[in-house]
């Protein structure tokens, strides 16, 4: 089940809290290299879930799309799929943070707690309590991207909370291939949520990473997910 992706309009959507800038330098490399267009979508954060799909409804008026996502950017892209066959080629999902309703999911409890922050304590001071609790490379990605989304960010940070993921049962119905990509010492975004992922679709595969990988060169990122799509292809 191999995949061109020469030509193919691929939109990027952002994880919560972050936005563009990281997405596309996540996945823009890669894409190049097998000749795709990426669509960096720049997240609307009062209006966070319908921005993202009017993004790949946008992008799909002319044609088939690839999708490409990091955590929550990744599962609405995959639910968008689901339900729209025919109109994707492919999926790229990094960091998977959970299957079905988030329940206490690390990144869901995550995005509350950060939500409640920003609006009790406001931007500076949440900011401020982030970069001491994380390293620097996340500390100034999400530094750059909170102030662009404020004031609305703890909004979108409780509407990324409260997404309902595709569950396994969904995912046994997408009928394009999947490249999943899930970090192997990422509490957030734990591997077993990609081990779910990848067992339920029908052609789908996975690649691990570090946080340290990554977090070096996002880049990482989306040539893993373009290298799990080629395990697709070949049958691995």
């Amino acid at each position: 089940m191999a995949v061109d992706l020469h030509g193919v309009s691929t939109v990027l959507l952002p994880g919560t809290g972050s936005d563009d800038d990281y997405v596309y330098r996540a996945f823009s490399q890669a894409l190049h290299s097998v000749g795709a267009v990426p669509i960096p979508h720049a997240p609307q954060p009062a209006r966070l879930v319908p921005g993202y799909l009017e993004a790949l409804e946008d992008a799909a008026r002319e044609g088939p799309i690839a999708v490409a996502g990091v955590s929550l950017g990744a599962a609405v892209g995959v639910a968008w799929t689901i339900a729209h066959p025919g109109r994707v080629v492919a999926v790229l999902a990094a960091l998977p943070a959970w299957t079905g309703p988030p329940h206490n999911a690390p990144a869901a409890q995550a995005a509350r707690h950060s939500a409640h922050e920003l609006r009790r304590d406001g931007l500076v001071a949440a900011t401020a309590r982030m970069r001491a609790s994380s390293p620097a490379w996340l500390a100034d990605e999400l530094t750059r991207s909170w102030v662009g989304q404020w004031p609305d960010l703890p909004e979108a940070m409780e509407a990324a909370a409260d997404y309902v993921a595709p569950t396994s049962g969904q995912l046994e119905t997408l009928t394009v291939p999947m490249g999943v990509v899930s970090a192997t010492d990422d509490p957030i975004h734990p591997l077993e949520v990609g081990v779910e992922w990848v067992a339920a679709a029908p052609y789908a595969s996975l690649r691990t990473v570090s946080l340290a990988e990554f977090g070096h060169d996002p880049a990482v990122l989306g040539s893993a997910c373009l290298a799990a799509l080629a395990d697709v292809g070949a049958g691995r």
